[in-house]
């Protein structure tokens, strides 16, 4: 799949994302203990090596799960880390390391693309849709049928894609990776909607090349999606502006769309203070994709 348009960088300043303040008493996403490496359980197949193999057919890293694109993905044309555009909520500082999953040698000059809802379930072009594409944020007793046109296939699942209803681009964006296959953003803790966990989808781009303008060419190596534990989740839905969100809430474990295998399948590792989450948390994943 080629990419539909040159990216352009529109003036955006790319701005440094900075860590989160973490000290002791950091919380750990379930089936990521705190101190564990780069690979978590779920992404490395159990009996390879840890280096890259030498004379080997077997790759040495899982792939990572891929999943629906959704329906509101907008070519980036905002490249920048800093995609919080003053954004209400938690901070997060999101960290992804791109590697190949056949050889682990970093995937370097990718182009990686983030996009999610805001702390209310609003995707920014699409605000005429609300909260998960089913008109205004629900108040009182939950209806099973949306009030608004939903995107076919439900909310953020498979379906058709949707032509944005405005130009607002907030909680958007895109970076490239660098000589070690890393790249940061600097967000918020993604809300909810109705019909979907907690989640930030993620594309990853290659054999494009990067211009003063942006990202040419190339083609989509990986279209996925991350995850966040019910932990963090309930934390975090205790805290100002979630608190607001009146949307029934999909667990982890009823989403119809997270194939439940760990870190393979976009589990973020999360850092932050369990007793105050709203100073902010650090989420990583490497990521194993397949560029050619």
């Amino acid at each position: 799949m080629t990419r539909r348009r040159v990216v352009v960088a529109g003036g955006a300043t790319a701005v440094t994302a900075t860590a989160v303040a973490l000290g002791a008493g950091l919380a750990s996403a379930q089936g990521a203990p705190e101190g564990m490496g780069a690979h978590g359980p779920g992404s490395r197949p159990s009996g390879t090596a840890s280096g890259t193999p030498s004379g080997t057919p077997e790759a040495c890293y899982a792939l990572t799960t891929e999943t629906t694109e959704g329906p509101y993905y907008i070519d980036a044309d905002r490249i920048r880390q800093d995609v919080t555009e003053d954004e209400a909520g938690i901070p997060l500082t999101l960290r992804l390391k791109v590697i190949d999953a056949e050889t682990c040698e970093p995937v370097r000059n990718a182009a990686v693309d983030i996009w999610h809802c805001s702390a209310l379930g609003i995707y920014s072009g699409y605000e005429d849709m609300g909260n998960g594409g089913g008109g205004t944020p629900p108040s009182g007793e939950p209806t099973d049928v949306p009030t608004g046109p939903p995107p076919t296939g439900g909310p953020g699942g498979p379906g058709g894609h949707q032509e944005p209803t405005d130009d607002e681009r907030y909680l958007r964006g895109t970076w490239k990776t660098d000589r070690h296959g890393h790249v940061t953003f600097r967000t918020v803790f993604p809300g909810w909607y109705r019909g979907r966990c907690v989640h930030i989808h993620v594309k990853v781009h290659v054999d494009g090349t990067w211009t003063d303008a942006g990202y040419e060419g190339g083609h989509t190596c990986h279209t996925g999606q991350l995850f966040f534990d019910e932990e963090s989740v309930l934390l975090s839905a205790e805290t100002a502006p979630y608190s607001a969100n009146t949307a029934t809430r999909t667990t982890l474990d009823e989403d119809t769309i997270y194939p439940d295998n760990g870190a393979e399948g976009g589990l973020l590792r999360l850092r932050y203070k369990k007793r105050d989450i709203g100073r902010g948390v650090l989420a990583e994943l490497t990521m194993g994709v397949a560029p050619d």
